[in-house]
Parts: structure tokens; C-alpha cells; sequence
């Protein structure tokens, strides 16, 4: 079947001044349905019908046949039929053929994808249909007046995801046998509509409608690998997520590996869309499914056969805690908890860079006590050491009289709960222990020291002002460079050799120095790490934080 497809678009907007050649998203509007119409899988000539010439320029550099249309035709009462028979029967005369189909394409919904309309074209054909028209499912709770009253359009009142369908028209298209289209009508006996996502629903009619669409334009498909199992422990994952939640406004998409169970685990706690791989086959035959903008990496240190292979996408990449030769071929690397003297411009190191919960965003840090009576027990996510025990081991050596009371809190990944538990059973007034915190600055806030592994949870502590014990749970977690007395530590080193003694000693010993821990305090105190979700986002985005 010979397909034509018309594109009305007149000089005169009203609601938008010059609407449908001003630039939305980087292209003028008029742009956005000649490359829907030319992208299509099926073969057809596209055809812009205006009395602008700058629309007609316009159209032509973007590969439109132009139709003039008269004058009489240009007028705000004008209906579209006798403009779209008009480019018909004009283009049929130039080019000496007739149409099987003419589709009518609006410049004023540029959220359609060519593979909707494509759907559309065989939806008509397949029904054999007169004419389809695009619609959307818009069902509302509306009402009516009748004689001054106020009626319900409804017999019951329900959630929107219940009410029956009722599809709106949105003007993307009209499809319609070429023997209907008369300077009356568009529209054969046989109608039906075709249901287009919501989110290519969008008409251009109004200034919020302009920025509605320009908003959806510039979305981006973004997708995350990542890692989280109890070798690496979960910090992966929850920056993921961090992201995710900023990120809210673009199609987002987790890729994540079967090895990953605990990483799965949270993912499907989130709601957030992911995918599970057993390998690199698998995820690039995700990722050419997803054809995504953006691909952020979250997997440690990468090699260079991968990042070459992640390139031939031709998405952006950015990695995150990334150290491995793969790094360089990345068009930015993001590595938050080290410190480094490389100079590469798209290497971003440092605290500045780091992704604070928003709870830590609206609650105040907690404030210096002279005494100690509360102790922190936290080690992330999995603690594949154990270092719970060990450190719950060693303040189980202050006698009651001390008044120390501790809180353990446990990962969603810890292995060891009973046993921990067991070993605290007959203290329950001196210790509480909690699992899979949701709120943790509740608990942070009320610490006057804690006890934690070297890794992401360090730096909410210094957000929350806790003078920090610190010990690594792998020789990776000790190059994370943060982890200094400078910031408000102090550093044991590798939690497996360190003896529960040793950890009870340091406790004791700060304990009963209150001037190093107001210094701790104050080092936490000068730590800014409000802004970097903000900084990494425009990295991630435009490729520079500024």
C-alpha cells in the first residue's frame, strides 16, 4: 500500500507564538514529526502542509515535501480535512501516483515514537479499518450539570487503575483510507482508536503543555549495573538506589548479576525496574534491548577489554569506585571515598562526590557530650568478618556501674543474628540490637561513639557528627582515604587482625578523653556532604559539575 503522510502546520499560533518552529529540547517542535514519519518501518512520503516560509524552510531541512497552502486555507476557523485534501490531491498530482492510506500527523505531539505509529499503521490495515485515530486511557471521576445540579458521571466511586477505559483523542494521528479523505471529512464508517502509551500522549496546546514535553524530551534512558553480595557487602546497591531516586525523572533500568541474591533482594524492595544476568553476554544483550543513554557502572574496578566493548554503544559511560585500567576509556569516574593527586579531568575524586541520604539531609547532627552513654555498633550491610561480635565482645567488658548502653544494628545481608543475640540475652538494659534499619539517623543522632567498617557508612556518621572507630573489613575498604583522623576518625586498620581486647581499649581510652573526641566532633563538624548528589548528577547528565 502507497502511504502518504501530511503534517499541517500553519504560521499563525496563537497560544505559542511561532509554536511550531521554536526549538524544544534542542530541535524546532515541527522537527520531531517529520522524523517520527520518516523513521517508520513502513515506506512513506512525508509532506508538510504551511503558508510559513520559515516553516516550510524548516521543513524542507529536515527532508519534508512542502505544500503551500493558500491562504484561504490558513485561517484560525479553518478545520483540518480541507487542508489535508489539499496536500493530497497536490502531492498526487506532482508525483502522478494516488495513496492507498493518508495519515495525519500533528507538530504538536512530539512524544510519539515511530515504533507506536508503525503499531498503529498495522493495527489499521490488520482490522481493515476506514480510519483509526490515536487515543489515550484517561478515565477521570467528572461531573455534569444538569438544571443547577451537580451529577457524577459515575455509579461508584474507585481508584483510577479500576475505572473502565475511556480513551481520549490526543491528535498525534489520523489513519485513513486515501477514498475518505474529502475536503468535508477524514472519517469512514468503520473508526476505531488506537490506544498510544501515556507517555507519547502528550498535545501541545498551552505554555505548561510546552513544558510538559520539553521535560519528557529530555528524559534519558539510564541504566545501573551493579553488584551486592556479602564479599563486596551492599554499599553498591544503596548508591544505586541514591541514584535512582535522583535520577526519578528518567527511564531508569538495574542490571544486576544471579550472584547478586541480597543485591536482588533490595532491588525488589525498591519497585525500581531490574534485570538479572549470569554474565557479560547477557548484560549486552540487555543493554542493546534497552538502547540506553547512559550507562553507569557500579561493578569496582573494570578492565579495558569491557570498557571497549561498552563504548561500541555509544552510550555516555560512568563509573563508580572504579581503579582498574577500564577506568581511562570512561567518560567520567566517580570515586567518592578516595583520594588521588591523577589529574585526568574526568576523574572526580573526594568526599564532595559522595551521595547522603536525604534523611541525613533534614536532620540535625547529633551534639557533643562530655560523657559517654551511648555506643554505635555498625558495620554495614553483610559484615563478612563478623565484626559485630568481635566489637559487641569488647563492650561487654564494661562493667554495668559504666552506664554504657549500646545498639547493634545488623545489615539485611548479617548471617550471625542468633549468635549475637545469644550473646547479649542477659543484658537486655544494655543492649539493644536491630536489624535492617530504614531510619538510621534516628540511631546515629543519639551515639556519642560508634564502632563501623570503612566503607559508605563512614561518611554518614560524619554527616551525623559520631567519633568513629573505625576497622576495615577488607584491604580494598583500607585505601578508601576518608577513613583519617583528619575527617574524624580513628583507624585500627584491618578488622580480622585486630583482637577484641585491642577494640575494647580503644573505646575505653576515648572514652576518657573528651578533648579528642570534641576534636573528632569538630573535624566531622567542617565536612560539607550535602551537595553531591547535585555535583554528580551534572556530571552524570552534562559531563562537568558546574
Amino acid at each position: 500500500m502507497k502511504i502518504l503522510t501530511v503534517i499541517p502546520a500553519r504560521g499563525g499560533s496563537k497560544g505559542i507564538p511561532k509554536k511550531n518552529i521554536r526549538f524544544i529540547a534542542g530541535q524546532p517542535l515541527l522537527a520531531y514529526a517529520i522524523q517520527c514519519a520518516k523513521a517508520s518501518a513502513y515506506d512513506m512520503e512525508v509532506a508538510v502542509s504551511s503558508d510559513e516560509e520559515e516553516i516550510q524552510t524548516i521543513a524542507r531541512r529536515f527532508g519534508a515535501r512542502v505544500i503551500a497552502r493558500p491562504a484561504e486555507l490558513a485561517g484560525d476557523s479553518v478545520t483540518l480535512d480541507p487542508v489535508v485534501c489539499h496536500a493530497v490531491t497536490a502531492v498526487e498530482e506532482a508525483l502522478h501516483c494516488c495513496y492507498d492510506i493518508v495519515i495525519t500527523m500533528q507538530p504538536t505531539s512530539p512524544l510519539l515514537s515511530p515504533e507506536t505509529l508503525d503499531a498503529a499503521i498495522a493495527f489499521f490495515i490488520e482490522n481493515k479499518c476506514d480510519t483509526v485515530l490515536s487515543g489515550v486511557n484517561d478515565p477521570r471521576l467528572s461531573w455534569r450539570i444538569e438544571e443547577g445540579r451537580y451529577i457524577p458521571n459515575y455509579a461508584r466511586r474507585l481508584n483510577r487503575q479500576y475505572m473502565p477505559k475511556e480513551l481520549k483523542e490526543t491528535g498525534a494521528f489520523v489513519i485513513t483510507k486515501r477514498a475518505c479523505v474529502t475536503p468535508e471529512s477524514r472519517f469512514g464508517s468503520r473508526v476505531s482508536v488506537f490506544e498510544v502509551p501515556e507517555k507519547e500522549s502528550g498535545d501541545i496546546d498551552t505554555p505548561q503543555d510546552w513544558l510538559i514535553a520539553q521535560y519528557e524530551l529530555q528524559r534519558k534512558k539510564i541504566a545501573i549495573r551493579l553488584e551486592g553480595y556479602p564479599q563486596i557487602g551492599l554499599g553498591h546497591i544503596y548508591r544505586g538506589l541514591r541514584l535512582a531516586e535522583n535520577f526519578i525523572e528518567h527511564d531508569l533500568l538495574f542490571i544486576i548479576s544471579e550472584k547478586s541474591r541480597l543485591g536482588i533482594q533490595k532491588l525488589e524492595q525498591s519497585r525500581f525496574p531490574y534485570r538479572v544476568v549470569a554474565n557479560d553476554e547477557e548484560f549486552f544483550a540487555c543493554l542493546d534491548e534497552f538502547r540506553a543513554d547512559i550507562v553507569i557502572n557500579d561493578i569496582l574496578d573494570t578492565d579495558t577489554a569491557y570498557m571497549q566493548r561498552l563504548k561500541e554503544s555509544g552510550a555516555r559511560i560512568v563509573n563508580f569506585e572504579d581503579m582498574g585500567e577500564g577506568r581511562y576509556l570512561a567518560d567520567a569516574v566517580i570515586n567518592a571515598l578516595y583520594e588521588s593527586e591523577e589529574k585526568t579531568p574526568h576523574m572526580y575524586w573526594g568526599d564532595k562526590y559522595y551521595l547522603i541520604r536525604d534523611e541525613f539531609l533534614l536532620e540535625p547532627p547529633g551534639e557533643f557530650h562530655e560523657n559517654v552513654s551511648e555506643i554505635l555498633v555498625i558495620f554495614g550491610g553483610t559484615d563478612p568478618n563478623d565484626l559485630t561480635y568481635k566489637t559487641v565482645q569488647a563492650i561487654m567488658k564494661f562493667p554495668e556501674e559504666a552506664g554504657i548502653h549500646c545498639t547493634v544494628i545488623l545489615g539485611m545481608g548479617y548471617r550471625y543474628e542468633e549468635k549475637i543475640r545469644e550473646l547479649v540475652s542477659g543484658m537486655p538494659d544494655r543492649f539493644d540490637v536491630v536489624r535492617d534499619v530504614k531510619m538510621m539517623t534516628a540511631y546515629m543522632g543519639k551515639a556519642d561513639i560508634a564502632v563501623s567498617s570503612q566503607g559508605r557508612t563512614m561518611l554518614e556518621l560524619v554527616a551525623m557528627r559520631v567519633p568513629t572507630i573505625l576497622m576495615a573489613q577488607n584491604e580494598r575498604e583500607m585505601t578508601h582515604a576518608f577513613g583519617g583522623l583528619g575527617n574524624g576518625f580513628l583507624n585500627l586498620g584491618l578488622g580480622r587482625t585486630i583482637e577484641s581486647a585491642a577494640i575494647f581499649e580503644t573505646i575505653q581510652w576515648l572514652m576518657h578523653c573528651p578533648g579528642i573526641r570534641r576534636n573528632m566532633w569538630e573535624q566531622m563538624s567542617k565536612k560539607d556532604l550535602t551537595h553531591g548528589a547535585e555535583r554528580v548528577k551534572r556530571i552524570i547528565l552534562e559531563g562537568n559539575e558546574l
